[in-house]
């Protein structure tokens, strides 16, 4: 075993940090479970039927894909997909569609820049994952979904990248109302951006000050509006659990209405996939954060 080195982020040597900021150093079957959402994705397509694609921007990849249920005024549910920031594109998160169409709700996944492309600026995504969610309230109705029932999840850099869309003040920033989206799903997301700049990820993101106050989402809890629930899997790195735990506590600690659900046995592609299912972990949590909205009896 290695000597371990010098702590750079409570006990972590530099080595520990960025293995606990890489999924694949504690999911061996990371590659097995990409490929199998991207191919479900493609079998889920195949049955629900294309999205209809429209832009939200006018960059090429500022577009983003609606689902669309039979139900008119429908409650609209926005994933924020993952992929370290730097991978990922929307048609591969299409899974969950069946199960929210299904249950009377419209799915809309949007794309932005992968970090990379944008200069190593995690702001850029932010501002265009804002964008996104503020498009959808705008215009959503055109498409048969209701504006007033807007709900929105991410997971892993989604789950950070939904977590400051939640803590964005709408009023000041879009001039629109501060409680557009009525409920938030974060699933295995990154709420402080400290100790992530130190770790290996520091190579592809340009982290600075600015960036790491701006885009902390545990920082700004007096503009969260929404009602949270907060999952983690037990088998994912250290950092993403604690990660989790300590965001849900501070929601708490706020005053804010927050569950943590902890998906025991999962690792981090795997606790996504339940989504899908309306009797899988984040599913039920899914349906049951909208259901006053879905009309589903308590």
């Amino acid at each position: 075993m290695p000597e371990k080195g010098l702590p750079v982020f409570l006990d972590y040597d530099q080595a520990a940090l960025d293995a606990a900021y890489d999924q694949a150093a504690y999911a061996p079957d990371r590659e097995q479970l990409i490929q199998r959402r991207i191919r479900d994705s493609q079998l889920a397509r195949r049955r629900t039927g294309e999205p209809e694609r429209v832009a939200y921007g006018s960059a090429e990849i500022e577009r983003l894909d609606i689902y669309r249920t039979g139900r008119h005024a429908a409650p609209v549910f926005v994933f924020i997909h993952g992929g370290a920031w730097r991978s990922g594109r929307s048609q591969d998160f299409a899974g969950p569609a069946e199960m929210f169409l299904a249950a009377g709700a419209h799915y809309v996944v949007p794309d932005f820049a992968w970090v990379q492309d944008a200069g190593g600026s995690l702001l850029v995504l932010a501002d265009q994952v804002r964008r996104a969610v503020a498009w959808v309230y705008e215009n959503i109705a055109r498409f048969g979904g209701d504006p007033n029932r807007l709900y929105l999840g991410g997971q892993s850099s989604g789950g950070h990248l939904a977590a400051v869309a939640l803590t964005t003040d709408w009023a000041r920033d879009f001039s629109l109302p501060t409680d557009i989206v009525k409920g938030g799903l974060c699933i295995s997301g990154m709420y402080d951006l400290t100790p992530v700049r130190l770790s290996a990820r520091n190579a592809y993101v340009k982290f600075d000050d600015a960036t790491v106050a701006a885009l902390s989402p545990i920082r700004h809890l007096g503009r969260l509006q929404a009602p949270l629930i907060v999952a983690y899997g037990t088998c994912e790195t250290p950092e993403f659990q604690r990660q989790n735990r300590e965001f849900a506590a501070a929601v708490k600690a706020a005053g804010k209405e927050v569950q943590l659900l902890v998906g025991e046995h999962y690792n981090h592609f795997e606790l996504p996939e339940t989504l899908g299912n309306p009797h899988g972990l984040l599913g039920r949590a899914a349906l049951d954060l909208m259901r006053d909205a879905l009309g589903i009896p308590r």
